[in-house]
């Protein structure tokens, strides 16, 4: 098999998954797939429906409807300990009176293996996940991310189809999160086995996954990768969820945005009618407070506007800006050092707003009009 078909291979395929508990709905009609050695974040707010997808997953709750494939086997009514499926919870959950090398062998021990096979196998793991010098250590003695890896190596001891995560990373302080979450990323692209990590964290989305999910109360919003999530939300809730974004009011014109006297040429085709009701999206970078002269990206004037907060915030300027028209509705912007050092900004400043990128999302005012329709 060529590598290209490998990895276009649907290792992981779920299929109008739907859960009730009780008369709540968790879960409504939930499709996606994971491709063999992909990684895919679960994105959601707490009683989004995401931990309960992964128990579906790992057999631990059984859906109402729908199916799970897993390496084009229906495994919806397999028990957990017959679905080849690794789980790695925010606990750990180690044996604390045994070392390292126990640990990882332990599931080996109790499935029989031979002593030969469980020393090659626990071998392999503690070097591929950098634990040799520790391996003699009980759980103690490890930090939070030598304890990560421990479980991480012990789940794959079973020669998992799957590895699903359950907020990995949550017991552990900003610096060694924001560490090791580039370690199990590059750990998972060695050793190709598809993965599924369920988090709260926006950021921590971002950088794991080849694709983000974001899911909201039990719904699908959008799959897709980081940067067309990030950059091309398809709905209100996905662009201000994942990351910050300023929403501004307006309507379709022929191929223009309009709200009182600001006027954006949209270049997208974008499948709203004329006089329709329309949400401006744009992130805070997006937005540049001068005209520049050799900015190379698409320029648009939005309107003018006068600065009424500047804040220091690490690597960028966070800036509050009071948009010249008649509900003076304010707006983020966030400008780099090089940007803060060549213009800076004084409080009550009027300045020049221009955008570079943005998204024209439909504005519902209905209830029965789904959130999670696409322009």
């Amino acid at each position: 098999m060529t590598e290209s078909t490998e990895n276009n291979q649907i290792a992981v395929k779920v299929e109008g998954i739907s859960k009730k508990f009780g008369a709540a709905v968790v879960l409504e009609n939930i499709n996606f797939e994971v491709k063999e050695g992909e990684t895919i974040v679960l994105l959601g707010a707490s009683g989004s429906g995401k931990t309960t997808i992964l128990r579906i997953l790992a057999g631990l709750e059984t859906p109402d409807s729908g199916r799970v494939i897993l390496h084009g086997k229906d495994v919806t009514n397999l028990p957990a300990r017959m679905r080849g499926v690794g789980v790695i919870f925010q606990s750990y959950a180690l044996f604390p009176k045994m070392t390292v090398e126990q640990n990882i062998g332990y599931g080996l021990r109790l499935r029989g293996k031979p002593k030969t096979e469980i020393k090659e196998i626990t071998n392999g793991l503690i070097e591929l996940t950098g634990l040799e010098e520790h391996r003699k250590k009980h759980p103690s003695q490890l930090s939070g991310g030598q304890q990560q890896r421990v479980a991480i190596a012990r789940a794959l001891a079973y020669n998992p189809e799957v590895l699903l995560f359950d907020e990995p990373f949550g017991a552990l302080d900003a610096q060694i999160r924001t560490r090791l979450r580039r370690e199990i990323r590059a750990l998972l692209k060695e050793i190709k086995v598809p993965s599924i990590f369920i988090t709260h964290d926006q950021e921590e989305a971002l950088e794991l996954g080849d694709r983000i999910a974001v899911l909201n109360q039990g719904r699908l919003e959008q799959i897709g990768t980081p940067f067309d999530v990030y950059n091309k939300p398809a709905t209100e809730y996905v662009a201000t969820f994942l990351g910050a974004a300023n929403l501004l009011l307006g309507i379709i014109n022929g191929q223009n945005f309009e709200a009182e006297d600001i006027f954006l040429k949209i270049e997208d085709d974008i499948n709203v009618r004329d006089g329709q009701s329309v949400k401006l999206v744009f992130r805070p970078e997006d937005v540049f407070l001068r005209k520049p002269e050799n900015l190379t990206q698409n320029y648009q004037q939005l309107t003018d506007g006068f600065v009424e907060e500047v804040n220091f915030v690490g690597a960028f300027e966070r800036v509050v800006v009071r948009l010249n028209i008649s509900n003076r509705q304010p707006i983020i912007v966030t400008r780099p050092k090089t940007e803060t050092t060549a213009f800076p900004l004084e409080i009550g400043q009027r300045v020049t707003i221009g955008l570079v990128r943005f998204r024209i999302l439909p504005n519902y005012t209905l209830a029965s009009e789904r959130a999670s329709r696409v322009v």
